[in-house]
């Protein structure tokens, strides 16, 4: 893909998880939202490892910017779209996009970020009550990316989106 091509994808997927971002599960002391997951899972598919974790830290610095985001938004979302992206680019199966996904930002993820909630933000937060919220979260947004990147190979996006030149 054309990098201006990938640039103007990342961006709009990036707006994408702006706007969304008022529309979240409060969970604990963890906003869940399933769609930064869905785009991660996305962008790692159709983008890479590189523009997915940049698109994770432009989407969750804009979010904490407007006040619609955490601080705890940064490793959840960076760590789950490098995991997604680096397992689909040496697998080239979705799957372990998903599985990236999942595991980077349900247990990598909640575990860094309540290392930052108890060290950097001075809160009081058990590793376990991060857990749940981002792993409902992660699986929820992760199921979606699924079902879409699926409609997707079946309607040739894909194929036009796809990280490999042409």
């Amino acid at each position: 893909m054309k990098p201006l091509r990938k640039l103007t994808l990342a961006g709009v997927l990036i707006a994408v998880g702006v706007v969304c971002s008022p529309f979240y599960i409060p969970l604990g002391i963890a906003k869940c939202f399933p769609i930064q997951h869905f785009i991660n899972v996305l962008a790692g598919v159709l983008l890479g490892p590189f523009y997915s974790v940049s698109m994770a830290f432009c989407t969750s610095l804009i979010r904490v910017m407007l006040g619609t985001g955490s601080l705890l938004a940064f490793p959840g979302s960076m760590v789950g779209a490098l995991l997604s992206g680096v397992l689909y680019q040496f697998t080239k199966k979705t799957i372990f996009a998903f599985a990236g996904e999942v595991v980077g930002t349900g247990i990598l993820g909640s575990v860094i970020a309540a290392w930052m909630a108890t060290s950097l933000l001075s809160a009081k937060t058990a590793v376990f009550g991060l857990v749940v919220p981002f792993g409902v979260s992660t699986l929820v947004g992760a199921a979606i990316s699924l079902l879409f990147i699926r409609v997707f190979k079946k309607t040739g996006i894909i194929q036009y989106y796809s990280m490999e030149e042409k």
